[in-house]
């Protein structure tokens, strides 16, 4: 582990998300999470409109960015780091016009309209892939190699977005996780073993999420709620391997085991 992973903190103003839809839907609920999130040593809060989840209700442009313009008014003022999760053009110009430090969409940015925003502005931004490709109903991993799928889906869009005039070097990637890879656990654990090889392939950060995630759950038959052991273990296993974000619902414990691994990997370097 050359340095720990920067780790963003995940607030969901939704009221459908899987594991906490509701909690933090009104304005105050949220910038309360986020407070106690940063206490926790969060790095960034990535801030979720709406929810991930195929089967969520949808949600217009216009009602994500009602959800969080409160929030962000209260955590800019505070100087927190903020990343919006929305896949929506006029959120994501919203969230560029606030200036946040970055944008995470998870359909990997496919709307081309937007790239001259995205190139204009200073944040980073997450690329995701995901099998469903913007397609709610398509659950399933594709045929073969799922790091190839991957590897291509990043080729294309990498040059897509760099051809708009976005810096390279603003782009991170974001490999998808859980039913974002299929319907089994094994497309997740094939990427959590094997994601150096992204970052290999394209010299650029790789970033992670699989707080809660559908196939931690199924591999210990634990509920959303139940599943913070899994999470930590999983996390803990890419923090080793070099993972350079993680998303995670509670980064209390995830950094309190990066200071564990930290101060064993300095005992040995003197012993």
């Amino acid at each position: 582990m050359s340095q720990s992973p920067l780790i963003f903190g995940i607030v969901n103003v939704t009221s459908d998300s899987f594991s906490d839809g509701g909690k933090y839907l009104t304005s105050e609920a949220a910038i309360a999470h986020a407070r106690k999130l940063m206490a926790d040593c969060a790095d960034v809060i990535d801030l979720g409109p709406a929810s991930s989840n195929p089967d969520a209700a949808p949600v217009s442009a216009a009602t994500e960015i009602a959800r969080i313009a409160p929030v962000l008014d209260a955590l800019m003022s505070e100087g927190v780091p903020l990343s919006l999760d929305s896949y929506q053009s006029e959120t994501q110009k919203y969230a560029l016009s606030r200036g946040v430090a970055f944008l995470n969409d998870i359909r990997g940015f496919p709307d081309a309209s937007v790239y001259p925003a995205l190139a204009a502005s200073n944040a980073k931004l997450i690329v995701m892939h995901s099998v469903q490709n913007g397609q709610a109903d398509r659950r399933d991993a594709p045929q073969g190699d799922i790091l190839d799928h991957i590897t291509r889906f990043f080729e294309a869009r990498i040059a897509a977005l760099t051809l708009a005039g976005i810096a390279r070097e603003r782009i991170i990637l974001d490999p998808g996780m859980g039913f974002f890879l299929g319907s089994t656990p094994a497309p997740s654990l094939a990427v959590l073993a094997r994601f150096n090889e992204l970052k290999d392939r394209f010299a650029l950060p790789v970033f992670i999420s699989v707080s809660r995630k559908s196939f931690l759950r199924k591999l210990t038959g634990r509920g959303a709620n139940e599943a913070g052991a899994a999470t930590l273990a999983a996390e803990i296993a890419i923090a080793l391997a070099g993972v350079d974000f993680i998303r995670t619902h509670e980064p209390a414990p995830l950094r309190d085991g990066l200071k564990v691994l930290s101060a064993l990997k300095e005992t040995a370097r003197i012993r």
